[in-house]
């Protein structure tokens, strides 16, 4: 499978932040922001493996500034890492004033996707390599985040098997 540059992935969505899609802040809802983050993100995964994607893992979702209504947000994402059939996709989510152009940086993100066949198992992804500094940076820092991942998910399996499906008043407690 032939080796693809990080930039190859790159996919942007901007969005006009409307009344709907604030709480009683007049500020975008996280969820909605983390749909959009979701979407980008998948579609950088699936240009670079180039099969169907499905999100395996949402970590590090840092809100740093609020996104207020009229706004536009912009999302970028692309794919920093790969390892066999996951793909970590890193994810900046930059904030826009129409009015006065001012952006800022308000959210960054890593997530990660699992390329699957037409039967919904695991698929092989072609390996990606970085170009600028700054890919390179995130392509040699992914190694680390990918095995605090592997941590998290076991503790999470630990936690579902733990509580269970049941309400806690049906567990006695």
């Amino acid at each position: 499978m032939e080796r693809k540059p990080c930039s190859q992935s790159l996919a942007v969505k901007t969005s006009h932040v409307l009344p709907p899609d604030t709480n009683a802040h007049g500020t975008l809802f996280g969820g909605k922001l983390m749909a959009h983050i979701d979407d980008v993100a998948a579609i950088a995964a699936g240009r670079h493996a180039r099969k169907p994607v499905v999100t395996a893992s949402t970590d590090s979702v840092d809100f740093l500034a609020p996104v207020k209504e009229g706004d536009a947000v912009c999302v970028e994402a692309f794919v920093t890492w790969t390892h066999n059939t996951s793909m970590e996709v890193f994810v900046k989510a930059v904030t826009e004033n129409i009015r006065s152009g001012k952006r800022k940086v308000c959210t960054t993100a890593f997530t990660t996707f699992v390329a699957v066949d037409d039967d919904g198992r695991p698929s092989d992804v072609p390996m990606v390599y970085p170009e600028t500094d700054d890919e390179k940076k995130l392509h040699a820092s992914a190694s680390r985040r990918a095995e605090l991942r592997q941590e998290r998910r076991k503790e999470s399996k630990e936690l579902a098997a733990t509580f269970g499906t049941d309400f806690p008043w049906n567990r006695g407690v």
